[in-house]
């Protein structure tokens, strides 16, 4: 408490001595260093603050700390782009004056100051303009400032980082910044800088449209350099998240600064020549670009597609550097602003004189030193023409940064009207804060006398338009900047970018140049990122087998469609050719013609008979079942023709059914002759009677109630699940087969089982009936036709199980059409042979065995 007390009362006795300072001395404060004379200047109601970078370099010594350190100065070469800006703000003041619309009565002034590119003397010059210039504070009452800044807005400065440090102490006192080229993203933090606007867009559509004309052009494989500056580091920054998004990689990001240490600039460089991109972008200012491109001249890199940021694509002095032939870039629209010219000529040696910029300008241009300046080499004789200069200060051509100029302070203007004037007079002793101009600044919405809109969008931006720049070299090897292109933001996403004209590219070629880290997949393949490289990095991965990729690039392959196949190349889908046993296929004739061949052979057959009805061979094997199992032969081999063509659902349903009928049928022919045989031999037997319980009625009914079952069994099928037509996808990879899927196994098994249970009964009579006495003894041909029918059969279980596709229909084709002839060959062909080249054999004598043989 006591130590408290004790504070209070020593900054009470500080105060003290102040109040008796103050009104002993009636100078209150003195500003500690002396004040930056601005380079450009004239009085006005009103003054205008304006900041441009003339010259590059600010001179530096060492502190000895022995003494106040020097103030900043500028020194180098002087910029005559620059000088050319400030004193096209110079004339936009002039012509504003003039004007009776706007600001009537009213003459605004200007202090133009020049920042030398650096954070240290902007800062400095915007504390002046909050100050002002007079080095004393006069004030009776206390030592404090007026709360009137001297300047209520400034134009400037042109790049990004001491734009950054000005607003943010501009900002305090609510004086408005309005900047014609610093075009950092970041700016547009309101938060952050309240009090910057910008006639210049933001590097956020820059970076954007940048990106766009990347991927447009193809190239997937790029590098880039900045400059080590917010400019370069946020612009860059906003280039590089779009580029990611557009699917570009980029090879290298290399970062300086002018003012580096050799060594890094020369390993920047090293960095381009050894890279394999062919496209780089170069998000540099001009200054960072000149010693780059001079550091390349000496050991040229191969050419190089340039992309450049506006800070250097529409510069005039890179004009001079071949190596960027063919560069293109996006700048800022041309115009037109009448009167400039003569304005920028209308400058003599006196004039000169009156400014240490026009001083240096003169005496640079001209090479020689004006009367009262400096010593030089040469003495100004009065000779010299500044309208023969061909130099950037006076080159009107396109005018696109300057317009920029011309429409800031064109808004500073119109801001200044809307605070201090009414509809008929402006007050000119009017009482205003900055803040007011500010707020007023946000609002203005007008049309330049050359035609351009003025207008801000919330955060301080004007909206994006840029032209695509395209560097294009002459006959003479001059390079002139054309307009092949042009991006407004305000368009629908998607329409942003249009081209107007061909471009030029590096070495006036006129083919796109390609820049990628490995060539396009082509359809059929897919990518494969290379292990440890950017996603641009790829192999070419053939797509597996049924599956494709239709489009260029594509990062996975698609499998097809379950009836469609890829084609050789694998980029289409093609439907699966469908596979059947057509009528057209050779197999299927040679089938067919055999098929035929066996129903006409028993045909033939039944007309033999028929003709030899009354002959003791045909009457002995029972006439009725021979005629009954031709035709039933003739319909098997005629069942087999269902088996051919598209199967649909009715040949699906009669192929099965028919098949397994007419081979019943058959082979209860066979069985019943077999029985007859049998019943024959007993019959002979004395006193037996056996016959009549196996006559020709009985005969009819065994085979009519044996053909009856298996009909009962195929409609048993059809019913509960029929044979349908079935697309097989699944036996081969590459095509359908088009087949008959059963159904019901068991169906087509229990028809099977049942021709096969009726064949080998056949079978098992025969064999036991082939050894009775008679010499033409008919169980020995159905014993070995039975015999061959169930060995084709028993054959065909696995052949047709493991055929592939049509070749399963023919096995079961060839199974009937075998079985069929092994049937009428055993059966038949004998009885035949003898008909018809054995007469004297077809006699009661020689069947009964009554005969004897004659040796041959």
């Amino acid at each position: 408490m006591q130590l408290a007390s004790t504070l209070m009362m020593f900054v009470l006795l500080l105060w003290i001595i102040g109040q008796a300072a103050c009104k002993a001395n009636p100078v209150r404060c003195r500003l500690w260093a002396e004040p930056q004379m601005p380079g450009l200047y004239m009085n006005g109601d009103f003054v205008t603050g304006g900041i441009f970078a003339i010259h590059y370099n600010l001179r530096s010594e060492q502190n000895i700390y022995t003494k106040p350190p020097l103030q900043p100065q500028c020194s180098g070469s002087i910029d005559f782009i620059q000088l050319h800006f400030a004193r096209a703000m110079e004339f936009t003041i002039h012509e504003i004056n003039n004007r009776t619309d706007l600001l009537p009565g009213i003459t605004l002034g200007y202090q133009i100051h020049d920042s030398c590119a650096a954070v240290l003397m902007a800062v400095k010059v915007a504390f002046q303009f909050v100050n002002g210039m007079e080095p004393f504070f006069n004030d009776t009452d206390s030592c404090s400032k007026s709360a009137a800044a001297a300047v209520p807005a400034v134009v400037g400065e042109s790049n990004s980082s001491p734009s950054m440090s000005m607003t943010r102490m501009l900002g305090l006192f609510g004086i408005p910044q309005v900047s014609y080229y610093a075009t950092c993203a970041c700016l547009s933090d309101k938060r952050q800088y309240p009090a910057f606007l910008r006639t210049v867009p933001s590097d956020h559509h820059q970076a954007a449209a940048l990106a766009k004309i990347v991927k447009h052009f193809g190239w997937t494989w790029i590098g880039a350099v900045r400059s080590d500056t917010d400019y370069g580091n946020y612009g860059m920054a906003s280039f590089l998240k779009a580029a990611q998004e557009e699917g570009i990689c980029v090879e290298y990001s290399e970062v300086f600064y002018r003012t580096d240490p050799r060594s890094k600039l020369e390993r920047v460089a090293n960095v381009i020549r050894r890279s394999t991109a062919r496209v780089i972008v170069a998000f540099l200012a001009s200054g960072e670009m000149r010693v780059l491109l001079e550091e390349l001249a000496r050991q040229p890199p191969p050419p190089l597609q340039w992309i450049g940021s506006e800070a250097w694509i529409i510069d005039p002095e890179f004009r001079k550097y071949n190596m960027c032939a063919g560069a293109i870039g996006f700048g800022f629209p041309r115009s037109v602003i009448p009167g400039l010219r003569e304005f920028l000529l209308d400058l003599s040696p006196e004039q000169a004189l009156k400014s240490p910029l026009l001083t240096e300008f003169w005496e640079s241009s001209f090479i020689c030193s004006l009367k009262g300046s400096s010593e030089g080499a040469r003495e100004c004789d009065g000779s010299e023409d500044i309208r023969a200069l061909q130099n950037p200060y006076v080159d009107t051509s396109q005018l696109r940064m300057t317009n920029l100029v011309y429409k800031a302070t064109y808004a500073i203007a119109n801001a200044i009207h809307g605070v201090i004037c009414n509809d008929t007079q402006c007050d000119k002793s009017a009482k205003f804060t900055p803040w007011q101009i500010l707020d007023q600044l946000k609002r203005v919405n007008f049309t330049t006398k050359n035609g351009f809109q003025v207008m801000f969008d919330p955060n301080g931006d004007p909206i994006a338009v840029y032209e695509l720049i395209n560097w294009q070299v002459n006959l003479d090897d001059s390079i002139d900047f054309v307009t092949v292109g042009h991006y407004d933001s305000s368009k629908p996403r998607g329409q942003e970018f249009s081209m107007s004209r061909a471009i030029s590219w590096l070495g006036g070629q006129t083919e796109v140049p390609r820049s990628v880290c490995s060539e396009s997949c082509p359809p059929g393949t897919r990518k494969a990122v290379q292990k440890g490289k950017p996603v641009c990095c790829y192999d070419c991965i053939p797509c597996t087998e049924g599956e494709i990729s239709n489009k260029t690039d594509s990062l996975n392959c698609a499998h097809c469609p379950p009836e469609f196949w890829p084609n050789a190349q694998q980029n289409r889908c093609l439907p699966k050719p469908v596979e059947f046993l057509s009528w057209d296929d050779t197999l299927s004739i040679i089938l067919t013609v055999f098929s035929i061949t066996g129903a006409f052979i028993s045909v033939c057959v039944a007309a033999v008979f028929y003709k030899h009805r009354a002959s003791p061979i045909v009457r002995a094997n029972n006439s009725e079942l021979s005629f009954l199992l031709l035709f039933s032969l003739a319909l098997c081999f005629l069942c087999s023709l269902t088996f051919i063509g598209q199967p649909s659902e009715w040949s699906c349903m009669l192929r099965h059914t028919t098949f397994g009928i007419t081979f019943v049928l058959c082979i209860s022919c066979v069985l019943g002759k077999t029985i007859v045989v049998l019943m024959a031999f007993r019959a002979t037997l004395p006193g037996s009677d056996v016959m009549k319980w196996f006559g020709p009625p009985q005969q009819r009914l065994s085979v009519l109630a044996f053909t009856l079952i298996q009909v009962l069994i195929c409609v048993l099928w059809l019913t509960i699940s029929p044979p349908f037509p079935f697309k097989n996808l699944k036996y081969y990879k590459e095509k359908i087969i088009l087949e008959c899927e059963l159904g019901s196994a068991i169906g087509f098994w229990a028809v099977l089982g049942y021709i096969g249970f009726l064949a080998l009964l056949c079978f098992i009579l025969a064999f036991l009936a082939r050894k009775l006495p008679d010499k033409f003894n008919e169980a020995k041909f159905i014993t070995f036709s039975m015999l061959i029918f169930c060995a084709v059969w028993i054959t065909f279980i696995p052949a047709y199980v493991s055929s592939p596709g049509k070749f399963t229909v023919a096995v079961e084709i060839f199974a009937i059409l075998a079985s069929s002839f092994g049937l009428i060959t055993c059966i038949f062909v004998p009885k035949c042979f003898i008909i018809m080249f054995r007469p004297e054999k077809n006699t009661k004598k020689h069947l009964m065995g009554k005969v004897p043989s004659k040796s041959l």
